[in-house]
């Protein structure tokens, strides 16, 4: 570390780091240490040249948030977890400071697209093989298990069969051939078992390969992303009883997220802890908890817990001779998995995602030709009751709206005698309408509880430019203004939204209030535009539809 004022910040960071190195923690290997070790220099050498002296007990929001934002992820990321460390050893880091170093990052990951999901073929081939090499080796596990209990020591009888070399494994954990020395076993003796011991342990013990196969199907089962998986414990299994259970796992762009796991991932994490249960019991208490525990081959009484290596997985795919359709290596990656599993459940519920568009397993046409059923009664009818309103709402919209160029009884009875006829208005409603105790902002309404854009014999709920093409709606002079309004309203959407969006939400009202506002006196427009402001403040609007 380097000669610095904050000497307690660097002790401090020493002592996160020391909580990270396997076997407190998930570093195992020198280069990875060495990037924490950069990334805490870096910190020191950031808050030493602002004058800080303290420890990390004495860090604030606003020291963190300078150097986050101006670092780049990996140095956040490992700070962040150096702080953590420290914290849940001592548990003095502020509030303030333990809230930002575990919530979201400042630094988000560079956006590269979606990726694409696997062909129909290259997802069978993948999970065909996954599914394969579970089952046989579940199937080897479960044999090498019983075989065990059948052996006994051949420390003591000195038979070295296969039940008694199961039994031996059993018992002692994870050994390799030049090991088989300090049990005090002759080199003869080792040398003859050599291959069968490596067997044996393969059987018995879960090793990265397998875990690979295991790790890969239950992200096809589940969804879950990467990172999740890769970091999860046994304290993130909540059983539920029965073939259930609810996962929580960290998703790195959004922090916790908890999954009720389908059944297929419920079953397959199951034979996994079964299979890992010998693996387990045999390992230091810290590693434990850790789910994706594995063996680490030609390593006496080694356990890895860490990320199963993006190099270890593609060796899996040559070892296994995985091909894609153009019989290249497959390239397996994790992301790829989880939007193919999202693409197949699309298919399967018919979400509307913009990823599945026919069924994986027909075309349109088969479809089409001989999977649509005729529908029930009741159903026919609702499909043409939702018909019928959909044509009434066109004729609605093509009907021209009722405007009346004096502020006078007769002159609705006079101008629109059809619109009475229809509405069937009485004389106390044609006189309300006409002298304004029906007016609804931009017009007077003819029945608010008619139900027409809303609950039947509730007040309207409709916006106030719905009026405009509604054929209860009756503008009068007075109305002007709020007309002009609205048409300015109309105006500042136009400046600020996208022309596609504006003519599909806006369009229909935009021209219906020119044609109103086209049959009232010039003389009175004019003298309703100066009234008019071209706020928002002067209509009725809610928080989202505002333009300022």
């Amino acid at each position: 570390m380097p000669e610095v004022g904050c000497r307690g910040l660097a002790a401090d960071l020493m002592t996160g780091m020391v909580n990270l190195i396997h076997p407190h923690g998930r570093l195992a290997s020198r280069s990875i240490i060495d990037k924490y070790l950069i990334a805490a220099r870096h910190l020191l050498l950031f808050l030493d040249a602002r004058g800080f002296t303290g420890g990390a007990a004495d860090l604030s929001r606003t020291h963190l948030v300078e150097f986050w934002m101006a670092s780049q992820r990996i140095t956040e990321l490992h700070t962040k977890a150096l702080l953590k460390a420290w914290d849940e050893d001592r548990g003095r880091l502020p509030g303030p400071v333990r809230a930002m170093a575990e919530g979201r990052t400042f630094n988000q990951p560079e956006q590269r697209g979606n990726y694409a999901p696997y062909s129909e073929a290259e997802w069978d081939r993948l999970i065909t093989l996954c599914r394969r090499r579970v089952r046989a080796a579940f199937a080897a596990h479960a044999a090498a298990r019983a075989a065990a209990c059948r052996g006994s020591s051949p420390l003591e009888n000195g038979v070295w069969s296969g039940d008694n070399l199961h039994w031996l494994l059993a018992h002692h954990g994870p050994l390799a051939y030049p090991h088989l020395r300090f049990l005090g076993v002759s080199n003869q003796t080792a040398t003859q078992v050599r291959r069968p011991l490596a067997e044996s342990r393969a059987a018995l013990f879960p090793q990265t390969d397998l875990v690979i196969s295991y790790q890969l199907l239950f992200g096809s089962y589940s969804g879950v992303v990467p990172d999740g998986i890769d970091g999860l414990s046994l304290e993130d299994i909540d059983w539920a009883g029965g073939s259930e259970a609810i996962l929580t796992y960290i998703k790195g762009r959004t922090s916790r997220e908890s999954l009720n796991l389908p059944r297929n991932a419920v079953r397959l994490l199951e034979r996994w802890l079964e299979h890992s249960a010998l693996l387990r019991s045999l390992a230091p208490e810290e590693d434990r908890s850790v789910l994706w525990l594995r063996d680490i081959l030609n390593s006496p009484g080694s356990f890895e817990t860490g990320r199963v290596s993006d190099p270890s997985v593609r060796a899996w795919v040559i070892r296994h001779e995985l091909r894609d359709d153009a019989g290249a290596p497959l390239p397996v990656h994790r992301q790829r998995i989880r939007t193919t599993f999202h693409t197949h459940r699309d298919r399967r519920t018919w979400s509307g995602s913009p990823r599945a568009t026919i069924d994986p397993n027909h075309t349109p046409g088969v479809e089409g030709d001989n999977y649509l059923s005729a529908p029930t009664k009741s159903q026919l009818r609702a499909v043409e009751e939702v018909i019928e309103e959909a044509q009434g709402d066109l004729l609605r919209r093509a009907s021209p709206p009722t405007v009346l160029t004096e502020e006078a009884t007769v002159a609705l009875a006079r101008d629109y005698p059809q619109v009475i006829a229809q509405l069937r208005l009485e004389d106390a409603v044609i006189e309300e309408l006409v002298g304004g105790e029906r007016d609804v902002f931009v017009a007077a309404c003819a029945d608010q509880l008619s139900g027409l854009h809303g609950p039947k014999g509730k007040p309207c709920p409709a916006r106030p430019w719905v009026c405009l093409l509604c054929p209860l709606a009756v503008f009068a002079p007075r109305h002007a203004g709020n007309l002009l309004r609205l048409k300015a309203f109309f105006s500042r959407q136009w400046r600020q939204m996208p022309a596609q969006h504006f003519m599909a939400v806006f369009s229909p009202y935009a021209q219906r209030v020119s044609q109103v506002l086209d049959c009232f006196d010039p003389v009175v427009v004019t003298a309703a535009a100066t009234q008019v402001t071209d706020t928002d403040d002067e209509l009725p609007l809610r928080p989202e539809e505002r333009t300022a």
